[in-house]
């Protein structure tokens, strides 16, 4: 499908995202202000400036270095723990902190001993050093190992799901879905830089093939079969986003050297997607029911303002990857490229896990619209920044379906 747009929305589509998240995240933390602030759109308005650094990580991920991974969860989980009156938020900074410092400790311990084995610390220089075998497989095989850990856990696939869990359950809604992007882009970063030029190499190539492939089975099979237990919907909003660090897990076990979802934008354009639909869904989640009954009555939110549910929905539908949403061509991509590599038992996990995801946002959907039972709409509304909100992340990812779409 071929459609002429102007070059300037194709140049500012990287840029799209991280604008309208934070712009809904300003929303967000207005209608969250406490009683205490004299001021909720200025606090708004400040808070939301320290999640510029996040916002720009998003939009420029070749910033990433290992090293500036590293600052940037360093300061997602600072921007966690600002506030010691917000206990589950703080818990929750102090859970991740504990996991980071142990993986990055030990990835680090893997490129000490890398650099050790080659006689540099570039990937690039390593790789034909390695090649003349004057070291013993076990030494540089486990010190690549080490080196790659805190990639897989930044991006929070199984068995590493706990963390987007904990931080969508426990983090505020404004702050969660830019943590995790930031987490899951370093993530991606991470392996990128230190599987360059590996292909230099045959036996590290083959090893890396085989760690991303198991890494990535155990994403994907994992977080499709613990998805329906959650028992709070902020928490399977965190799975769905655990399911997207396996798609690119997925991907680079197909091909390492090549940059997932590049047909789309790249890591931006992927980090951007679920920036917005996690933005959606994070907030779409605080009105869903924790638990469900044959004939329960719709939340407050679906039957004061249907319309603005159905916005927050199709940020639900788009981060499960649904038809007819921008986060399809995420999985489509995968698809595409493990049909290509040849990669059948990914393929079929990667299967397994859409529809997983897939009925468990279309679930979530038939809990908050409800059964009718002819009583009168409450009294209370829902206030116009959560609305606006929705309707900001929802109409975002309407423009990066249109963009994409015009470019398959």
């Amino acid at each position: 499908m071929n459609i002429a747009f102007g070059p300037w929305l194709v140049l500012a589509t990287p840029y799209v995202a991280p604008v309208a998240a934070l712009a809904a995240a300003t929303l967000v933390r207005r209608s969250h202000a406490r009683a205490t602030e004299p001021q909720p759109l200025v606090d708004a308005i400040v808070v939301t400036l320290t999640l510029l650094p996040l916002a720009a990580v998003v939009a420029w991920p070749e910033v990433l270095s290992p090293a500036r991974a590293a600052l940037a969860a360093t300061l997602s989980v600072a921007l966690l723990a600002h506030d010691p009156r917000d206990l589950p938020q703080t818990e929750c900074a102090l859970k991740l902190m504990w996991v980071l410092a142990a993986a990055f400790a030990l990835s680090w311990a893997g490129d000490a001993l890398l650099a050790l084995a080659s006689g540099s610390a570039r990937p690039r220089e390593q790789w034909p050093a390695l090649a003349l075998a004057l070291d013993p497989y076990s030494l540089w095989s486990a010190a690549l190992s080490l080196s790659l850990l805190a990639g897989l856990v930044l991006l929070g696939g199984a068995p590493f799901h706990f963390w987007p869990g904990d931080l969508f359950h426990g983090a505020r809604a404004h702050l969660a879905p830019f943590v995790a992007a930031t987490l899951q882009l370093a993530g991606a970063s991470w392996l990128l830089r230190h599987v360059d030029g590996v292909t230099d190499f045959p036996a590290a190539s083959q090893l890396v093939r085989s760690l991303l492939t198991l890494a990535a089975s155990v994403a994907l099979a994992g977080g499709a079969a613990t998805l329906g237990y959650h028992s709070r919907p902020e928490r399977r909003i965190g799975a769905l986003v655990s399911l997207q660090g396996g798609l690119v897990l997925a991907s680079l076990a197909a091909n390492p050297l090549r940059t997932p979802f590049s047909e789309h934008g790249g890591l931006p354009g992927w980090a951007g997607h679920m920036l917005l639909a996690a933005t959606g869904a994070s907030l779409l989640s605080r009105f869903l029911p924790a638990a469900a009954g044959d004939a329960e009555r719709p939340s407050v939110l679906f039957r004061r303002h249907p319309w603005a549910g159905a916005a927050g929905g199709y940020a639900l539908l788009s981060l499960a990857g649904a038809p007819g949403t921008p986060g399809m061509y995420m999985w489509l991509d995968t698809a595409r490229t493990l049909a290509d590599q040849r990669h059948p038992g990914l393929l079929f996990g990667l299967v397994l896990a859409w529809l997983a995801g897939f009925s468990v946002a279309a679930n979530e959907l038939r809990r908050g619209f409800g059964a009718p039972d002819g009583s009168p709409p409450p009294g209370r509304k829902v206030s116009r920044s959560l609305r606006g909100a929705l309707w900001i992340a929802s109409l975002a990812l309407v423009v990066l379906m249109v963009v994409w779409m015009t470019r398959s």
